[in-house]
């Protein structure tokens, strides 16, 4: 396959770097190239997003992850975890919007250690011809809501 070759648009920032990036509690702010200051009108308007970015601080990657963490657990594919040892760390996480201060966003719930690339934003939900788009029908599998 191709290389494929990626600008970022912006970096995260935590209000403390050694802040616990699993606290979906904590506000980041999300600073965006100020070339690209314009490009966030009317993203205020949503309540949620979702942030693109690259996992730069992944050093390792596997094709098998044990879900339970433990090696007793029976393995699954990666594709099927939302771990970030992916071949190609990829973060999604959907946030809530709390401001925009020209080229700054503030965020809760974002998942994401200090300094990381971000790539790319999308309005949270999804619309085709002025419908929204939210799917409530989904399934998981047993081992995603089992308490460990």
């Amino acid at each position: 396959m191709e290389l494929i070759q990626i600008k970022p648009i912006g970096f995260i920032e935590r209000l403390s770097p050694n802040e616990d990036d699993k606290d979906r509690n904590l506000i980041s702010k999300i600073i965006i190239e100020k070339s690209l200051t314009k490009a966030l009108d009317g993203i205020e308007g949503f309540s949620h997003i979702y942030i693109i970015f690259w996992m730069d601080k992944i050093k390792d990657t596997t094709y098998l992850h044990h879900p339970g963490k433990t090696v007793d657990s029976k393995p699954i594919g990666i594709f099927a975890t939302r771990a970030p040892i992916h071949p190609n760390p990829i973060g999604l996480t959907l946030v809530e919007l709390i401001k925009r201060e020209e080229n700054i966003l503030w965020v809760k719930g974002l998942d994401a250690l200090d300094n990381t690339p971000v790539l790319d934003l999308k309005p949270y939900p999804d619309w085709e011809h002025g419908v929204c788009i939210i799917v409530d029908d989904f399934r998981v599998p047993k081992w995603v809501t089992k308490k460990s």
